[in-house]
């Protein structure tokens, strides 16, 4: 049976190292009732993907990061998994069928100007974000001054950027997760205020206003 697991590589993941973060858990973790779990950090979230399927006493669950493209992949699986596929297929079929290395690293240019403008709706932003994901070198994520991204091309002989079973699994898992873009302690601070009404701008306003006085 497919599992849930990350859409996307990431430097610093932790797929290697579940076995070893699971073992830091309270033995009793599994027991424990209506348990929330923030994720502050979550690139691509191969704690999250274990820990939902391992621990089905987490009810509550809130995501950040502060790449809100990265963000923006994790709201096009939950809620649009379907129209995310085609586009996947459609840039998977055009780029698998050039047949030289040039070609191909014309293709993952001019996909790169055109995500480098910014302007893209959350499909097509997506889209070739996971296209850019699985094509460039190493699979790194890495922007200049401008806030560009500027990884060089891989050479990949048939990297798979559509993978629907992945997606359609992980769709289904994130129906449940609150997902955030922001500073780390915006997500904490603002996930345990919530009942108040205080949310973090108001707190950095309320401690900018003390400073100023």
């Amino acid at each position: 049976m497919t599992k849930a697991k990350p859409f996307i590589k990431w430097v610093g993941g932790k797929t290697q190292l579940i076995e070893q973060l699971d073992e830091q858990l309270p033995a009793d973790f599994g027991n424990w009732d209506d348990v929330t779990y923030i994720e502050p950090f979550v690139g691509g979230g191969a704690m999250l993907f274990y820990m939902l399927q391992r621990y089905p006493n987490i009810q509550h669950v809130v995501i950040n990061d502060i790449n809100p493209d990265l963000t923006t992949c994790y709201r096009t699986v939950r809620d649009n998994p379907e129209e995310l596929i085609v586009s996947l297929q459609d840039i998977q079929d055009a780029y698998n069928t050039l047949q030289t290395e040039e070609a191909r690293k014309e293709f993952f240019l001019t996909v790169r100007d055109r995500y480098n403008e910014k302007n893209l709706d959350p499909i097509e932003n997506t889209t070739k974000f996971f296209f850019l994901n699985r094509t460039c070198f190493n699979g790194l994520y890495r922007v200049n001054k401008k806030g560009l991204f500027n990884v060089p091309f891989g050479k990949y002989t048939n990297p798979q950027i559509c993978d629907p079973m992945t997606i359609r699994k992980d769709s289904e898992l994130l129906k449940r997760v609150e997902i955030m873009t922001g500073e780390f302690e915006c997500c904490v601070y603002q996930r345990w205020h919530a009942a108040d009404g205080e949310t973090c701008q108001t707190k950095s306003s309320s401690n900018s206003a003390d400073e100023d006085a």
